[in-house]
């Protein structure tokens, strides 16, 4: 299984919406479901409360994200980069450069 962990700590709902838009994304772009190594692996997004990247997320105007079993890490996560975290991370196998994180 693969998860995408968005932080929902934000004074807005930013991370509401982006775990919400990554949902979206992932049916839109038919992976849901993936298929690596000759196995089938499904995906889940799943809230969770503090992912202690705060500069990238509280205090930013985005949400932390992390990609497991990967350990991806993207900060400033907005609704409209879901399409690329799904598309570029997910169906291309390549981390999207611009929201990673460096070491956490």
């Amino acid at each position: 299984m693969i998860h995408l962990f968005v932080c929902n700590a934000q004074k807005t709902e930013v991370g509401k919406d982006v775990a919400r838009a990554l949902k979206t994304e992932l049916k839109k772009q038919g992976l849901k479901s993936l298929f690596t190594g000759g196995q089938k692996h499904k995906t889940r997004v799943q809230t969770c409360s503090c992912l202690d990247q705060c500069k990238h997320c509280k205090k930013g105007s985005g949400a932390a994200v992390v990609v497991y079993p990967d350990g991806v890490w993207y900060g400033d996560v907005k609704p409209k980069d879901a399409a690329d975290i799904v598309r570029e991370h997910l169906g291309e196998g390549s981390p999207v450069k611009r929201l990673l994180l460096d070491e956490k």
